[in-house]
């Protein structure tokens, strides 16, 4: 508990009070009974959160919210309320502090499956699921999701900026669009839940709507597995380069960065943009293949020193020429150095024979390599790198791809994270007189 701030622990025991105050019956001003608590339904949906959360968080690296989202349809807030506790009290937590995570996650799921039954109650919900008037059960559901996605990305955003110390309003940024998607399938699913247990069929057949959820969950967890193992395999690539062209480190995912914005104003596909993204950020993979002292050395290079750095597109090519998830982006990590004119490298391919991909990452690269400091030259301004850019389209680069990053950084600026290796040292060479010149960007 130690690691964590103070302020954080007293907004965590604040969110506890608040869940302890959830779990009290509510007084109605009307002269009726309060509902009471129905335990049997209570106890049932418990225990299936709990082995369904357990299981969850060691085969999917995920939450189990169908369950929860059902529970906040058939019960009083109150009751609702009760159903998370025993199973984020008792799921398996990697990080520490254990307990404290432990009566965050119990807290927060009380207070969102609290706000979910209260809206869902207050639209007249329970009595449309009890009945199972459709399609009338679909408004009070879909408010009661959304009142339950709020509920936990608020709280989730306050804790995030009191934990890391930053604005809430970056703690909370797109948080609540990439929860709400998959809130909306599982409160779907919760739904399906709470239909089924008020039909003649009963709470087994309401059980049973876990079955394909749990496969296409399944499903769905294998191709973030597959995602993940993607990106590691990428970062190692990227970090064996920086480690030993430590003078370029940030590089590669700055020139990323670069072609996925060139990428995304020419309207490209998403899967197209994150091709162009994997392929900027594996473009200089080939220095693996060129020996450091070259890498790393101040001042010009000799004749034959640059014929061997030369070399690196095509050991790119070679290292990355098995791994088929990459698709395009092996061509770009092959021509990136090519030019419009035909003076490029390695094959002197011109105009339309270059690869688009390779188009994009010789724009992204040159734009970096001239607002980078190096050990050869000094950074640029970014309009002074655009005017270069510019100067030299239709010659070294694609005009169209010029004028998208033009665009793009009109746009939305330029902000990429520098590294504390980059920082300028005393004495470096004079900036080279333009960008097309082959020692511009190694």
């Amino acid at each position: 508990m130690e690691t964590v701030p103070a302020r954080a622990r007293a907004y965590v025991a604040g969110v506890v009070g608040c869940a302890l105050l959830c779990l009290l019956p509510v007084p109605s001003p009307l002269p009726v009974p309060s509902p009471t608590v129905p335990w049997p339904a209570v106890v049932a949906l418990a225990a299936v959160y709990a082995a369904g959360e357990r299981v969850a968080r060691r085969r999917f690296a995920g939450t189990f919210y169908p369950v929860l989202l059902a529970g906040a349809l058939l019960l009083p807030a109150p009751a609702a309320a009760l159903v998370p506790l025993p199973g984020a009290l008792l799921a398996p937590v990697e990080q520490r502090p254990v307990l404290l995570r432990r009566i965050w996650r119990a807290a927060q799921l009380a207070v969102g499956a609290w706000a979910a039954a209260r809206v869902h109650g207050a639209l007249g919900g329970r009595d449309a699921v009890a009945a199972c008037h459709f399609p009338y059960v679909l408004l009070p559901a879909g408010a009661a999701v959304l009142a339950f996605c709020l509920g936990l990305v608020l709280l989730d955003g306050g804790i995030r900026a009191l934990a890391e110390r930053r604005p809430l309003r970056r703690a909370w940024h797109g948080l609540f669009l990439r929860s709400l998607g998959p809130l909306a399938v599982h409160g779907l699913a919760g739904l399906m839940m709470a239909v089924l247990w008020h039909s003649p069929y009963g709470p087994v057949a309401a059980l049973l709507v876990l079955l394909p959820m749990g496969v296409s969950w399944w499903v769905f967890a294998q191709y973030h597995r597959q995602r993940a193992a993607h990106q590691a395999t990428i970062r190692a690539l990227v970090q064996a380069v920086d480690i030993k062209d430590g003078y370029t480190r940030g590089h590669s995912e700055r020139v990323g960065q670069a072609s996925m914005m060139i990428a995304r104003e020419l309207g490209m596909s998403d899967e197209r943009v994150e091709v162009l993204r994997f392929a900027g950020i594996l473009h200089d993979v080939g220095k693996l293949g060129v020996p450091t002292r070259l890498l790393r050395k101040d001042g010009p290079l000799t004749p034959e020193e640059r014929r061997i750095i030369e070399l690196h597109p095509e050991y790119g090519h070679d290292i990355v020429r098995g791994i088929s998830f990459l698709g395009e982006a092996r061509s770009a990590v092959l021509h990136h150095h090519e030019r419009i004119d035909g003076s490029g490298y390695p094959y002197g391919l011109s105009g339309g024979q270059i690869p688009e991909p390779a188009r994009v990452v010789a724009v992204a690269d040159a734009f970096d390599a001239m607002t980078s400091t190096r050990s050869y030259s000094r950074a640029r301004p970014v309009p002074a790198a655009l005017t270069e850019l510019r100067r030299c389209a239709g010659t070294h680069f694609d005009p169209q791809m010029v004028e998208a990053l033009v665009r793009a950084v009109a746009s939305q600026g330029w902000h990429p994270t520098v590294t504390a290796e980059e920082t300028p040292a005393a004495g470096t060479l004079p900036v080279p007189r333009s960008a097309s010149s082959r020692g511009a960007h190694r």
